[in-house]
């Protein structure tokens, strides 16, 4: 987990101003880890920050989402998680237990890019691709 000299450093960078609450949702984003949905950030921060409403943790992500910083990640149900990892990566889901893992594999991604470079899809360019395998967890 990052520090807080860190996750300044990565609001800084993205030229954002640094307040509590923006520090204490990308603390929680990092910690967390399972991909979590708004409410259950707000659950996690409101214990830290009394008083919090849920519109400062929507409010925060979309400023996180828009500079880069976090990810939105879609369910099979239409949940939608947040991501603090940014770099390229995948997603295993298992729709059962709602449980989502990041699944790292360059060569997949390097199959991916050299297969959508030889299909040349007309009238589209891929800027990027990220999966999400669904199946189930042992």
């Amino acid at each position: 987990m990052e520090s807080v000299q860190e996750i300044v450093a990565r609001l800084n960078q993205a030229g954002l101003k640094i307040t509590p609450q923006r520090v204490a949702v990308m603390q929680s984003l990092l910690k967390m880890k399972n991909h979590p949905t708004a409410d259950d950030l707000f659950a996690e921060v409101a214990n830290t920050i009394p008083g919090l409403s849920p519109t400062t943790i929507y409010n925060t992500l979309d400023v996180f989402v828009k500079n880069g910083l976090v990810k939105r990640v879609k369910t099979d149900a239409d949940v939608m998680r947040y991501d603090a990892i940014t770099e390229h990566h995948h997603h295993l889901y298992c729709a059962d237990s709602d449980r989502m893992e990041d699944y790292f594999d360059p060569e997949l991604d390097r199959l991916l890019a050299e297969y959508f470079e030889r299909k040349k899809i007309k009238g589209f360019s891929v800027n990027d691709i990220r999966l999400q395998l669904m199946g189930n967890f042992d």
